[in-house]
């Protein structure tokens, strides 16, 4: 049996990991979380430098839905100033979903169009 306590041996600290999260402002959480969903869509559009190696339609669809429907539940909650960015971003992955389809969804029943209404390209 080791003396060595289970976070230095490669175990979380959930204490330390509760204690750090409680610290952050809830705006924060909600736009870091808006910027993962973000960045996964891209990569799954195809939009990075490694382009087409990680595409998947059916992915990226999920992550603009999520993405949609996170920033439509959080308008009230987060300012203009930090919506404003998120929600071109969003109509930005949502054009180029758009783009990427063989068969594009009708105006109105693309990924996350539920939340922000119809988009055209």
């Amino acid at each position: 049996m080791s003396d060595t306590p289970p976070e230095s041996a490669g175990s979380p600290d959930f204490d330390a990991m509760t204690r750090d999260i409680a610290e952050v402002p809830a705006v924060e959480v909600i736009v870091t979380v808006a910027v993962n969903l973000m960045s996964a869509a891209a990569v799954k559009l195809g939009l990075t430098e490694e382009g087409d190696k990680h595409k998947d339609l059916d992915e990226a669809r999920k992550l603009v839905h999520a993405l949609a429907g996170l920033l439509d539940a959080s308008a009230t909650e987060i300012s203009s100033f930090h919506a404003a960015p998120l929600r071109d971003g969003l109509k930005s992955l949502q054009l180029a979903f758009r783009e990427a389809s063989i068969v594009p969804d009708e105006p109105g029943q693309g990924p996350g169009e539920k939340y922000t209404g119809a988009i055209y390209g």
